[in-house]
């Protein structure tokens, strides 16, 4: 079997102004993505996602990736990510045991990167007649989830997580700021008001998208102690991991981070400052599912949890569903609640969501089919994704 063809598609996924919500990134307008397909001369067609800005990362793919794979056999999906990470250097790299890689080796590079090695499994496992998940190594079939949202302020967060757990989740999570500007005092008396809200029996996680600098996310963490959370996620900005360690060396509460990481190596970096007690990589962003399992594994060794950011299309949670089943030290996955059609209708097929669980589709490959009219559905539309 051959590659034939690798071919990006740019989409948007517009916010309805009674369905946005705030946080400190801003107000949430739309959501973007681009799809990945790879063809192949036996009729089979993958399909994955990358995050970034989508006409720069449809430009990546079909003008320097998709040269480089096409009469490559798909399901050397270990070699195939080499070569795009090492470029001219694959070879060598290969040969010689160690990483030699392209210069523009981050950024959208990466995520473009990521979306082709997401439908190179895809393609593998519809190859094969096999679900990703098993190709990778079954540990389950159905995973505990949690739902990702709480933006409310005052009594709203308790009645937006509350109205999470009377769905069937026994885990939530909320933003550390929502429609008021930051303070400590502010996050604080949403935190106490979704605790008392939800009650006892349910993990409760807080996620501060890197926001805050050292000193607040310190004194903020241990005020939060009281509030028994789960974890506390991005708490300071990804780009300081010693300011991590720190943070985490000053509370009881368990570190989350890792979505604005890219590759195997920039989580070692966090491994080894002893930042994190959850890692947290995107699989549209790390290097696709290739590159998350090496994550994955790392974590493992250190007795690090794993659970995917899962934020984004339906072809970006259908990938982190796959890692969630295959991964043995991944405890649970993120279910997005905010509106977003992208994830929850570009495929004809539904994700299997019931009673706080999240289950395995049987099906070959990713397991789901893109709707013919995903493209007009959603055409991509220039512009921010949050306006502050």
């Amino acid at each position: 079997m051959e590659i034939t063809e690798i071919r990006a598609v740019p989409l948007s996924d517009p916010v309805p102004e009674e369905k946005r919500h705030r946080t400190d990134l801003g107000t949430k307008v739309k959501t973007d993505a681009t799809l990945v397909f790879v063809e192949t001369d036996e009729g089979h067609t993958g399909v994955g996602a990358a995050l970034g800005h989508p006409p720069t990362v449809e430009s990546i793919v079909e003008g320097s990736l998709a040269p480089a794979l096409v009469g490559e056999d798909p399901t050397y999906t270990g070699r195939l990510w080499e070569k795009l990470y090492s470029g001219s250097r694959a070879e060598p790299s290969l040969e010689r045991g160690y990483s030699q890689p392209r210069w523009d080796r981050r950024g959208y590079t990466l995520e473009a990167i990521s979306g082709v090695d997401i439908a190179l499994w895809d393609v593998t496992g519809k190859a094969f007649d096999q679900p990703v998940y098993k190709l990778l190594g079954a540990v389950r079939d159905d995973i505990r989830a949690y739902a990702s949202g709480g933006w409310a302020t005052g009594e709203g967060a308790a009645d937006e997580l509350r109205g999470y757990v009377d769905r069937g989740f026994d885990a939530v999570k909320m933003r550390a700021v929502g429609h008021e500007e930051f303070s400590v005092e502010n996050t604080l008396e949403r935190v106490g008001i979704a605790r008392e809200g939800i009650g006892d029996d349910v993990d409760l996680m807080v996620d501060a998208h890197g926001s805050l600098d050292v000193p607040t996310a310190i004194r903020l963490a241990r005020r939060m102690e009281a509030y028994d959370l789960t974890w506390f996620e991005e708490p300071i900005s990804p780009d300081d991991h010693p300011g991590l360690a720190e943070v985490r060396d000053a509370t009881e509460i368990p570190i989350a981070t890792g979505e604005s990481e890219f590759t195997r190596f920039d989580f070692r970096s966090l491994f080894d400052h002893g930042a994190l007690d959850v890692a947290q990589p995107d699989v549209a962003r790390c290097g696709g599912i290739t590159e998350s399992r090496r994550v994955a594994t790392m974590a493992s060794a250190r007795n690090v949890k794993f659970a995917p950011h899962a934020w984004g299309s339906g072809a970006l949670f259908a990938a982190s569903l796959h890692l969630a089943m295959s991964t043995p030290n991944c405890p649970i996955l993120e279910v997005p609640q905010a509106y977003m059609p992208l994830l929850d209708d570009l495929y004809e097929e539904e994700f299997d969501i019931r009673d706080g669980r999240v289950y395995a589709p049987d099906r070959p490959g990713l397991g789901f089919t893109v709707r013919e009219d995903f493209a007009e559905r959603f055409e991509y539309v220039e512009g921010p994704e949050y306006e502050f």
